[in-house]
C-alpha cells in the first residue's frame, strides 16, 4: 500500500488536498484535506471518503470535488497532473 498526495488547490480562504492510498486489493481510496487559517488559527479537516476507484487520479479527482462542494463550490473544473 502506498500513499499519493495530488496537487492541492486554493480557493479563497480554503486549500484543498486530495490525497488518495492504494488497497491491498488495488483498488483506491480518497480522502480531501480541507484547511483554512494561519498559524494558531488554521483548522484543517480530513473528510474520508467511502468510494473506492480503479485508478488514483480518478480518486483525487473525486475528492477534490468533495472538497470543493463541502466549502460550498459548486462550479470548478478541477486541474490534476
Amino acid at each position: 500500500m502506498h500513499n499519493n498526495k495530488h496537487d492541492p488547490v486554493t480557493v479563497g480562504r480554503y486549500l484543498i488536498s486530495p490525497m488518495t492510498r492504494m488497497l491491498e486489493n488495488g483498488w483506491y481510496a480518497s480522502s480531501v484535506s480541507i484547511r483554512s487559517g494561519r498559524g494558531q488559527a488554521t483548522t484543517d479537516r480530513v473528510l474520508r471518503l467511502t468510494r473506492m476507484f480503479r485508478d488514483s487520479v480518478a480518486a483525487a479527482e473525486y475528492a477534490l470535488a468533495e472538497g470543493l462542494q463541502w466549502i460550498g463550490v459548486t462550479r470548478m473544473t478541477p486541474r490534476l497532473a
